[in-house]
């Protein structure tokens, strides 16, 4: 008879190994040489028999500690037996689900885990994108939405039977929602338990069908959804209806509703946070000489006087008259930048007080220019 491995080997983990590394060891065998991944490969079998002693045996601290004292000979005194009577005689009637449920959350014997559909069910999420105009974002609106969803059947109240008659117990299941499959293999009997395919796991079997819902217990209708959009709100994000979605199923909670607001482009504004942006065109003379603008705002115009020699692309600020904070409800600021016009097809009488007024200014400007090229050679190192 082959001498055993030691099982820190079989696992490939070190000997001071925690709890966490020889589960996660196991794991990885298990998945490696698991006989419905090898079917017929009986070095495989060996190696995943191999792997799943050495499990039973370091996953337990008292046999570890055990084995860690006197190797495989403490299991010719007992401390060993293995599962189902020890590895010599098999796994007799082992559901080795449990184990892989444990790990992987699933069977890996080709079926369902042991939890059914016959439990509550939360009932559908629904997500729609709603458009808002870029005032309706700020002020906030309630609209009425037309969708679309699952109701519950009014005539059969949700059980799919027609009125005065009732679902009646599945027979190949007996009510249960899943039937249990027994297989012999190498290593002993499996347990391989599947949902039902003749009640698809609900249990019951619709005999009589609801006229209204064909047996299903909902029904798709229009409905209106009543909406409150919060002032201040922006695009992408999203306001939830809770309990508004699809009906649950077998006493389970109503899904929710997941509105994603699409706000559209403004042809004056943008926003920036709770701030909004925009840019006013303004004359020359204006710019010039100072003068008092109006200002469109979401709110209305706002009077605003241009101090004189204003250049363009200068930016001012309308304190509060941005959009409001979603919880605070205190508003932002509206930044606008103004942009000096430059006058065309100027006639000859206006060129001519234009080329006065050069002269006149000639000096200052040529000052101006004069200190703009020194610092630019002056940086370039010219």
């Amino acid at each position: 008879m082959a001498q055993k491995r030691d099982y820190y080997e079989v696992l490939g983990v070190d000997r001071n190994a925690s709890e966490a590394e020889i589960k996660k060891a196991y794991r990885r065998l298990a998945k490696m040489y698991h006989p419905d991944m090898n079917p017929n490969d009986k070095t495989a079998e060996a190696k995943f028999k191999e792997a799943a002693e050495a499990y039973e045996v370091l996953s337990d601290p008292q046999k570890r500690a055990q084995y860690d004292q006197f190797g495989h000979a403490f299991s010719d005194a007992g401390g060993f037996s293995g599962f189902g009577g020890g590895f010599s005689g098999g796994f007799t009637d082992f559901d080795f689900g449990d184990i892989f449920e444990t790990f992987f959350g699933s069977s890996m014997f080709g079926g369902r885990t042991r939890s059914t559909r016959r439990g509550p069910q939360k009932g559908t999420d629904l997500h729609f994108e709603m458009e808002l105009s870029f005032e309706e974002s700020i002020f906030g609106v309630e609209k009425e939405i037309p969708i679309n969803k699952m109701h519950v059947c009014s005539k059969c109240d949700g059980s799919g039977s027609k009125p005065g008659s009732k679902p009646s117990t599945c027979q190949q299941c007996g009510g249960a929602g899943q039937v249990q499959y027994k297989q012999r293999t190498p290593f002993g009997q499996f347990v391989n338990i599947k949902t039902c395919d003749a009640c698809h796991g609900e249990g019951k079997i619709i005999t009589n069908p609801c006229s209204e819902c064909n047996g299903r217990g909902r029904v798709k209708k229009s409905a209106k959804i009543k909406i409150k959009v919060p002032a201040g709100i922006s695009d992408g994000q999203v306001i939830p209806l809770r309990g508004a979605g699809e009906p649950g199923s077998n006493g389970g909670p109503a899904g929710d509703i997941y509105f994603t607001i699409r706000v559209k482009p403004h042809p004056i504004f943008t926003r920036e946070g709770n701030n909004i942006f925009c840019e006013i065109p303004i004359t020359f003379t204006q710019a010039a000489l100072g003068a008092e603008i109006e200002v469109p705002t979401v709110y209305g115009k706002e009077k605003f006087v241009i101090p004189e020699g204003t250049q363009t692309g200068t930016r001012f600020r309308l304190k509060g008259k941005g959009a409001p904070n979603l919880r605070t409800n205190i508003k932002g600021d509206q930044y606008f930048t103004v942009n000096v016009e430059v006058p065309r097809k100027l006639n000859e009488k206006q060129k001519s007080v234009l080329r006065e007024f050069a002269e006149l200014i000639g000096d200052e400007v040529h000052e101006q220019r004069k200190s703009f090229f020194d610092k630019m050679k002056n940086a370039l190192g010219m």
